[in-house]
């Protein structure tokens, strides 16, 4: 048992980037700016919704929650991210692993949920329009929001006991930059099949239930908006749940390929490139998608920069 203690692993070394050694300064550069782009993209988003009246309603606050969740979930990898490639030695200490692991599978499983609550507002607004602010009153946000969380809260926090309750007594090197499942259950000294089949039960459940949530939200959606006469109430209908389907797209799309493989099937190249995606591209790219199609929203940018240029010194 002390032989056991001795050799316990006590921080892992990230191999992430390790092939891209020439490379490096360029990456730091270009994450760099990708990510104060998402931050600043993001806090403009968040300001415009919270200032604007016109603004004030379930769609925006779902998509201010959104920006204010993507923002915590790139602040969990790329600063550290960042920090490592201007590094020799790209360590992360046992418990801060675990705790970076945890914190991005909550707010990552919260934003699927999340996202099949928005799927749920979309529905409301176009199958019971006269309906809509009694249904989606603040409460009812507030409590999908909430429910949303707990659901993250709790997955995360069971598969990351099940994952740093294995022995860690030999490798301690993660063909990653940062603390993900697969990258970590690789180096684990003994492999436990039956938390290995309550991790991917879990993934699988993460995903599968708010994306049938999400598709039966659209097949009702859908056939509301075939009985729309074919004008311009048809196409605005569609053009409001565009949007929304892009970024379901995109996150189930990487999050399938990430979580719902076979083991075999596993490669850290092609995992920490999706990461990449995943991490700094979608934050960045999501927000915009919503704000970049919606009218409204510009609307509400373009008014909340003319307030300020008003109370610039002429």
């Amino acid at each position: 048992m002390e032989l056991v203690n001795e050799t316990m692993v006590k921080e892992f070394v990230f191999l992430g980037f390790s092939s891209l050694v020439g490379l490096q300064w360029l990456l730091f550069a270009v994450f760099l700016l990708l990510y104060l782009f998402t931050l600043g993209t993001n806090a403009i988003i968040i300001s415009t919704i919270v200032l604007d009246r016109a603004l004030h309603s379930p769609m925006y606050f779902f998509l201010a929650v959104l920006s204010c969740s993507e923002t915590c979930y790139t602040f969990v990898i790329v600063p550290k991210m960042l920090v490592d490639l201007l590094c020799q030695k790209k360590t992360i200490s046992f418990l801060g692993c675990a705790i970076q692991m945890f914190t991005f599978l909550f707010l990552g499983c919260s934003h699927s949920f999340l996202l099949a609550a928005m799927g749920y507002d979309r529905y409301v607004a176009i199958c019971n329009p006269l309906r809509y602010t009694v249904i989606m009153g603040h409460g009812v946000c507030m409590g999908l929001v909430a429910a949303a969380c707990a659901c993250g809260f709790t997955v995360a926090q069971v598969i990351t006991s099940l994952v740093f309750h294995l022995p860690f007594h030999s490798s301690n090197h993660l063909h990653h930059f940062f603390c993900d499942i697969s990258p970590v259950l690789k180096v684990a000294s003994h492999q436990n099949h039956l938390s290995q089949i309550v991790i991917f039960m879990l993934c699988a459940l993460v995903l599968v239930i708010p994306l049938l949530l999400i598709l039966v939200s659209y097949i009702h959606i859908i056939s509301a908006i075939l009985q729309f006469p074919p004008t311009l109430g048809r196409y605005k209908a569609f053009s409001t749940c565009a949007s929304h389907l892009i970024i379901v797209t995109v996150h189930y799309g990487c999050a399938s390929f990430i979580y719902l493989r076979p083991k075999s099937n596993y490669s850290s190249n092609q995992d920490a490139l999706m990461s990449v995606t995943y991490t700094i591209l979608t934050p960045l790219f999501n927000p915009m998608i919503y704000s970049l199609r919606n009218k409204e929203f510009k609307s509400a940018l373009y008014r909340a920069m003319e307030r300020i240029i008003s109370l610039l010194p002429h």
